[in-house]
């Protein structure tokens, strides 16, 4: 996670800050159609920051447990979040 921890950092303010947003929102009655509208743009943040987090585990951790002779645990760690993925 070190090379990419600045812009995972970043993408995690953003997503906080559209938290705050839908709060905000909630707060002030918005019409309910405009809060799913927000909702759904957090849950699609939410999926890219998991997305660029699984990258540099799988480029990063995933090679490293393959060359030092750990291929078990890294096929387990990938399937792992594959589960949790498909939830």
């Amino acid at each position: 996670m070190t090379n990419n921890k600045s812009k995972l950092l970043r993408r995690l303010g953003i997503i906080e800050g559209q938290i705050r947003g839908l709060k905000d929102l909630v707060e002030k009655d918005t019409y309910c159609i405009d809060v799913i509208t927000q909702t759904s743009a957090v849950k699609q943040a939410l999926s890219s920051f998991e997305d660029a987090l699984l990258a540099d585990h799988l480029a990063h951790c995933v090679v490293r447990q393959i060359k030092s002779g750990e291929p078990a645990q890294a096929i387990a760690e990938v399937l792992k979040v594959y589960k949790l993925k498909r939830k």
